[in-house]
């Protein structure tokens, strides 16, 4: 393709933003008046009812609809988990992160197992969980004394390092070409295979007397990484419940008034860098058994930026925000195809209107607060 209908949608683009905030004084008398959608206040029993219909419906989805449909449902899942783990840091700790996809590399554990040891997906998830955490406790101790745009260069940094060594470790990581033939998770220590590679095994669908699909092994890593993604909101929506929570809250806001209350912003800070690389780690573990394959080009800036950009665009705080932006951000380009030389276009102009009308994002979080009542001059 030539390169001048590129910049004509570039200078198009250039265009529409330099419209907007031209007439942005104007539109803010339009506007004015007009309230955006916020999340309504449900009683318990409506909330958990609607809960339990969503899941519901998550679970039986895969079950009708087509193979693409569920395996791109499941890329969306992981994309959910990750934006779960970083919203930890970001949106309840307040601590800019550009690093995060640098937890990632954990998925390398499970390769790494599999390659060297032989071990299986059930049995490296844990340790991969367990060693993403380790390393970001490990990489808050530089951190500890840094906040704002010198945190970002630092995580920033810490990212590049990673992929560089990744690619440098040939004889541990295989290089630029990563590792293949990652196998896929078992189902109960049975293969989902069309026949067992060891001999005299039994397979999943022998067991249940079915026919051998493909598909079963999509549906399967779709209802896994449900799993996962459930597992991480429903452990992180009782941690910001917890003391821990709220001590986050307190650092995001005003780390000063957060050491005079006698907390340790030390401590918080590291709580908040090993929960949000657990989760990496084990997003980074199964996306490395749902592709089968790993190398160091999944660890680009872009991607620290794309799981960035679901927070701020759901809302920072927000879970239900992370949920619904990982799931716009992962379906929307797939439903237009035809636009995909300009994903990045589109999405950089998607994100400055929704900085310029929507900073709080989509759904913002509500905060409890109280309002002290004023006394009226006589």
């Amino acid at each position: 393709m030539s390169l001048e209908p590129q910049w004509h949608y570039v200078l198009w683009a250039s265009l529409i933003v330099f419209a907007v905030q031209l007439l942005k004084p104007a539109l803010k008398g339009v506007t004015k008046g007009i309230s955006l959608p916020r999340v309504p206040d449900l009683s318990p029993k409506l909330r958990n009812a609607l809960i339990f219909a969503t899941l519901l419906m998550a679970v039986s989805w895969p079950f009708f609809a087509g193979r693409n449909a569920v395996d791109i449902a499941t890329l969306a899942m992981i994309y959910v988990m990750l934006g779960l783990g970083l919203n930890i840091v970001v949106g309840f700790a307040g601590l800019l992160d550009l690093g995060f996809v640098g937890f990632m590399p954990w998925r390398y554990t499970y390769a790494l197992l599999f390659h060297w040891a032989g071990w299986s997906f059930w049995e490296a998830l844990p340790l991969a969980g367990a060693a993403a955490a380790l390393f970001g406790f490990v990489l808050g101790f530089p951190v500890l004394r840094l906040r704002g745009d010198y945190l970002a260069i630092v995580t920033l940094g810490f990212g590049e390092i990673i992929r560089l060594l990744l690619i440098n470790l040939n004889d541990w990581t295989g290089g630029p070409d990563g590792i293949s033939g990652i196998p896929k998770p078992t189902v109960l220590g049975m293969e989902m295979t069309r026949n067992p590679s060891v001999e005299g095994g039994t397979t999943f669908h022998q067991l249940m007397g079915l026919e051998f699909s493909s598909v079963h092994m999509v549906i399967f890593l779709y209802l896994m990484a449900l799993m996962l993604a459930v597992v991480t909101l429903w452990i992180s929506n009782r941690l910001i419940r917890m003391p821990i929570g709220r001590a986050w809250e307190a650092l995001r806001e005003d780390e000063i008034a957060c050491r005079s209350l006698g907390l340790n912003p030390m401590h918080i800070k590291l709580s908040a860098f090993t929960l949000g690389a657990m989760f990496a780690g084990f997003g980074g573990a199964f996306f490395a058994a749902r592709q089968g394959i790993v190398n160091p080009e999944s660890f680009t800036f872009i991607e620290s930026a794309l799981i960035l950009a679901i927070v701020v665009l759901g809302g920072m705080g927000s879970q239900l925000g992370v949920i619904v932006a990982a799931i716009l951000i992962t379906v929307l380009p797939e439903l237009a195809r035809e636009f995909s030389e300009y994903r990045m276009l589109i999405f950089g102009l998607v994100m400055i209107l929704m900085m310029v009308w929507r900073p709080q994002g989509l759904f913002p979080v509500t905060r409890s607060h109280v309002a002290v009542p004023q006394k009226r001059a006589a």
